[in-house]
Order: C-alpha cells, then sequence, then structure tokens
C-alpha cells in the first residue's frame, strides 16, 4: 500500500466518522443502492417507489406509513454535486401519461434524495417531535458490479476463464474465431487490438439479448464516454508460449490491469463503499424464457454479485469498507405481473433458490438478505379462461410491440424449484417437460387518485423490508 493509498484512508474513515456522528445526532440518511443486470426495471422501480413514497395510498405493509408516522415525503437536493441527478420527473411522466411508455433504462450511476418528516415510534414517541430522515437513492447498471470478480483474477486466468465459459454459445462463434486466430507473440498492432476488443464486445451485446447475464466486463456494454479509450481496448485471448513486451498479448494484459485499477476501483471506491441497503433486480421470468444455460448463468451472477457485500473476501474492499457492511440486501424478480397471482410464490422460490449457496454465505457474514418477487408497475389484470376444458389462469395487458390487448398463459411454473435448476446445472439445452413464455408488456394508462402513487404488487413489502426499520 503506498503513501497515497494510506492518506485516502484515513480520509475515508475521518469522513465516514463525522458524517456517523451528524447523522446520529441530527438528521439520519440510509443510502439505498438499486443495481441489477439489463431490462430487470430498475429505471421503473425507483420512479415508482419514489411516487409511492411521496402518495402512500398502496403502500399498506409500509408499517409506517400504515400507522401514519409518515407525515410527509419530499424530494430534495441530493448531496453529491457530481452525480448525474435521477430524472424522477420525466420517467414518471412517460410512465403515467397519456399515452404511457418505458422510461430510458441505467447508462450511468444516478441519485435522488428522498427526505421524510417522521414521527418516531417507542416509549417516548409523545416526548420528541418528528424527525427528518433522508433517503439516497443512487441507481447504477448491475453490469457494472459484476466487474468486481474482475479484480480477483489475473488477466490469464480471466481469458481462460471466459473463453471456456463461451465456447459452446453461438453469439461467441465470431469472436472466439478472431481470438484463435490472433498471434498473442506478436507486436502490438493497434487496428487488430481494436477489431478484437470490438468483435468481444459485439459478442457481450448479442449475449445479453439471448438473456446471459455474465456479460463482463461491464464498462463494454456502457462505455459512455470511454468509448474508444485504452482501457476498453482489449479482449481474452489465449495465452502464448511467450509474450514479449510490447506484444498484442502483453498490451491487452497492461490493459486489463487499467481497467481494474481506473474503472472498476474507482467506482467501487466512490459509490458503492457509501451503500447501507440494497436491491438487487432480477429478470428470473426473462432467464427462465431463455432456456437452461440462462438461467445457470443467472445462478452464477447473482453468487458474484454477493460476493461484492462480502468484504472478507477481498483486500481491496476490506480496506475500502473499513468496518462497514451493507445491513440488508433483498433480490427481487421482477415482472411478477406478467403472471397469475397463484403463481407468485413460485417465482419466489425460485428466486430464492438460485440464491441459496451464496446467500447462506452473505447471511453468516452479517447481512440479512430476503428474495420476494415484485412489479414496480403492474400492467396486467387477471384473467381465468377456459381452454380445452381447462381453466387457465391468465393476465392480460397490452402487447408493446403491436399495442392489442391480449389474454397470456405463460406455462406453469414447478412447484419444485429443482425442476428448472437441475437441468439448468446439468447443461440441457432445452426444458424437456414444460414450455414458458414471456410477452412485453407496454404500460397501462393509470388514473392516480389523490394520495395514491401508480398501482404495483408487493413495492410495499420491498420498503419495508427495505427501509421499514429506519422509519
Amino acid at each position: 500500500m503506498g503513501l497515497g493509498d494510506i492518506a485516502d484512508s484515513i480520509t475515508r474513515q475521518i469522513e465516514a466518522a463525522g458524517d456517523a456522528t451528524h447523522e446520529a445526532l441530527f438528521e439520519p440518511v440510509i443510502r439505498l443502492g438499486v443495481t441489477g443486470l439489463s431490462r430487470a426495471g430498475k429505471t421503473v422501480f425507483i420512479t415508482s417507489l419514489v411516487a409511492n413514497l411521496m402518495d402512500r395510498g398502496r403502500m399498506p405493509q409500509l408499517v409506517a406509513a400504515a400507522d401514519g408516522r409518515i407525515q410527509t415525503a419530499f424530494l430534495q437536493p441530493q448531496p453529491d454535486d457530481t452525480v448525474p441527478r435521477f430524472d424522477y420527473e420525466a420517467h414518471l411522466a412517460a410512465m403515467t401519461g397519456p399515452t404511457p411508455r418505458w422510461p430510458d433504462g441505467t447508462r450511468a450511476v444516478s441519485e435522488l434524495r428522498l427526505s421524510f418528516r417522521v414521527q418516531l415510534g417507542g416509549i417516548l414517541s409523545g416526548l420528541r417531535g418528528p424527525r427528518t430522515v433522508h433517503l439516497d437513492i443512487v441507481d447504477y447498471p448491475g453490469e457494472w458490479l459484476l466487474d468486481l470478480a474482475l479484480l480477483d483474477l489475473s488477466y490469464a486466468d480471466w481469458s481462460a476463464e471466459t473463453l471456456s465459459r463461451i465456447t459452446a454459445r453461438a453469439q461467441a462463434a465470431e469472436y472466439l474465431s478472431a481470438a484463435d486466430h490472433a498471434d498473442g507473440e506478436a507486436r502490438l498492432d493497434e487496428p487488430a487490438a481494436k477489431a478484437l476488443a470490438e468483435s468481444y464486445a459485439g459478442y457481450l451485446q448479442a449475449a445479453r439479448k439471448a438473456g446471459f447475464s455474465d456479460c463482463t466486463p461491464g464498462r463494454f456494454l456502457l462505455p459512455g464516454d470511454m468509448a474508444g479509450s485504452p482501457a476498453l481496448t482489449f479482449a481474452p485471448l489465449p495465452k502464448p508460449a511467450r509474450s514479449p513486451r510490447g506484444s498484442l498479448y502483453r498490451e491487452m494484459e497492461r490493459r486489463f490491469e487499467a481497467y481494474k485499477s481506473r474503472v472498476v476501483k474507482p467506482f467501487f471506491r466512490d459509490y458503492f463503499a457509501r451503500i447501507d441497503r440494497q436491491v438487487v433486480l432480477v429478470d428470473v421470468l426473462g432467464a427462465i424464457n431463455a432456456g437452461p444455460a440462462a438461467l445457470d448463468d443467472l445462478r452464477r451472477a447473482m453468487a458474484e454479485i454477493l460476493q461484492a457485500f462480502r468484504p472478507g473476501t477481498n483486500a481491496f474492499l476490506t480496506q475500502l469498507f473499513m468496518g462497514r457492511r451493507v445491513e440488508r440486501i433483498l433480490f427481487a424478480a421482477t415482472k411478477a405481473d406478467h403472471l397469475h397471482h397463484s403463481q407468485h410464490a413460485k417465482l419466489t422460490a425460485i428466486t430464492e433458490a438460485l440464491l441459496r449457496e451464496a446467500r447462506d454465505r452473505a447471511d453468516f457474514a452479517g447481512a440479512t438478505t430476503g428474495a420476494m418477487s415484485i412489479a414496480a408497475l403492474r400492467t396486467t389484470v387477471e384473467e381465468t379462461l377456459d381452454h380445452k376444458g381447462k381453466s387457465l389462469d391468465c393476465v392480460r395487458g397490452t402487447l408493446l410491440d403491436s399495442g392489442k390487448s391480449a389474454a397470456f398463459y405463460p406455462g406453469d411454473l414447478p412447484e419444485d424449484p429443482a425442476r428448472l435448476l437441475s437441468p439448468a446445472r446439468d447443461g440441457a439445452e432445452s426444458w424437456l417437460d414444460a414450455d414458458y413464455q414471456v410477452m412485453r408488456f407496454a404500460p397501462a394508462e393509470v388514473s392516480l387518485k389523490p394520495g395514491e402513487g401508480p398501482p404495483h404488487i408487493r413495492l410495499d413489502k420491498a420498503a419495508e423490508f427495505l427501509i421499514g426499520d429506519r422509519l
């Protein structure tokens, strides 16, 4: 550890101690991280959560709201002047306007502060006036969180692991051919390196579209103003017999290490280390629809995500957290409105099973974890239809692609999650005894009464788990 690292560590400890003292004595702050993999619905979740915390008519399972202890909730300027503000107003208008549409997804870190005036409970509540509690919501792409696993890997290990994992994927065929023909021992040729990086990024885009979750490095999918920089111009290559200075392989290795030190570590240092509570949104239905390989890939990705909340497994995080720990982590399976309510418990059980191995380790480490199925914005209504003499529990909504109203039966999820997880672990190519489908629904037109937020499923229960104890 260099002098700069030591000074930075001491500064963080002093700032953390000062923040903790101020929060304890004056106005407590809850920093809630919201992330998830692509298409899990982070933007919709934050927008609906804030709207329903400000107008709490649909939040009966948030105890502080049900008891009337939340007197008011209002937006305030966020404390971090260098972080873009989450565009709550524009996203809410998109979701609930005369022609509702889905808002644009997360492409970078953003933040929003929601403040509550709360009458605290307890035997002394009558002797104390209301207190201000701030909720700072930090939105960031889940692909960036998966980059944590890179910190413990060398370039050679990452390359070998990645190439082995993607060998059987059709989306990777073009890149694998390019990597196989690349001469790692040859002197670096910048156009060749750029072509390899672009081909690998193309594979990542295709893999994500196909339902895979292990799409790292995350900034290859969301490069922003780093597009074309050397730190994003590398790709996994087979290790050559020798890699002299100035060779393609050696330069790829150097850029991989630069990505870790210049991109991954600053993100965790500047944003992640200050989070108190975390929700990870997961499109479990989408993975099931994509098939066994995508579901098992999601299981591995969820385990890797949980590693980010266990500082003891990584020296960098141990130094970074300095005794802090994320207190509560919720894994929420989104799009529960795509299923009849009779199947929600099955979806939750599958999410629990996907988490089990990694979750047990996180519980042992002191973090409280939970899993549930939710819909941050309900887009469907339920119907029971007769089909070939049988009753089918369906949902009806407006199809996103055609704009037509349609009733939909996605298939019957199994009571035992092992019916899905076992073939996924075994590398099955398809589900043998069932067919699962997921439709893309547009937001439904809503007419909100005074004091009501947008319609949802279990958003109040999720809020109670994440922040209820602090209200």
